[in-house]
């Protein structure tokens, strides 16, 4: 496959198969590396529309140590905001239950921050993306929990998956930001670094 050429080795600093899949459909070539115990805890007293790049600049800081000097790591946080109530990834099937119905017929933002860093630079923002979900119904909650797990996606929801397809009614933003990597504003960091 051929792909877009980048002055960096670009590296992912996630697990994440869904934004392995975003980076991916930039067609820029990229290795995937994770360091395990990045602490993602945050001050009480931060403005939560500042949680998500803040703690993006927190796990560069981890990588800073282990980088060479042609490689650029993207970090990356998302969150879900309901009023002030930030919500990440559930502690349990219950937990995920409370979520969903915290934010069944209500709109709510997600927050990504992301960070692009290389030896010499940094570069970090934040992409706010409004969702809108129709009244779930307890069914439809404890099918989505049951069949598709979502202990491992901020607000216990996959945008992409069968909760997405029949409860999102309202979308104000990038849909990609929503699915955890706003792809188009890391496209144009990119071209500026």
């Amino acid at each position: 496959m051929t792909t877009m050429n980048t002055a960096y080795h670009i590296i992912l600093a996630s697990n994440s198969p869904r934004r392995k899949e975003l980076l991916s459909g930039l067609d820029i070539a990229f290795d995937v590396r994770v360091l395990d115990g990045i602490d993602e805890s945050y001050p009480d007293t931060l403005a939560t529309r500042d949680i998500a790049e803040y703690i993006s600049r927190k796990k560069a800081v981890a990588y800073r140590a282990t980088m060479a000097a042609d490689e650029l790591v993207i970090t990356a946080d998302t969150i879900v905001v309901l009023g002030h109530e930030v919500m990440g990834k559930p502690k349990s099937d219950d937990d995920a239950r409370r979520m969903l119905h915290r934010l069944s017929g209500q709109t709510h933002q997600v927050i990504t921050g992301v960070t692009l860093t290389t030896v010499s630079a940094q570069k970090s923002f934040s992409v706010t993306t409004d969702v809108t979900f129709k009244t779930l119904t307890d069914q439809e909650i404890d099918y989505y929990v049951e069949t598709y797990h979502p202990s491992d996606k901020a607000g216990a929801y996959g945008i992409q998956e069968w909760i997405g397809h029949i409860g999102v009614v309202g979308l104000q933003g990038s849909f990609y930001n929503v699915m955890g990597l706003p792809v188009q504003r890391i496209y144009e960091a990119l071209q500026t670094l």
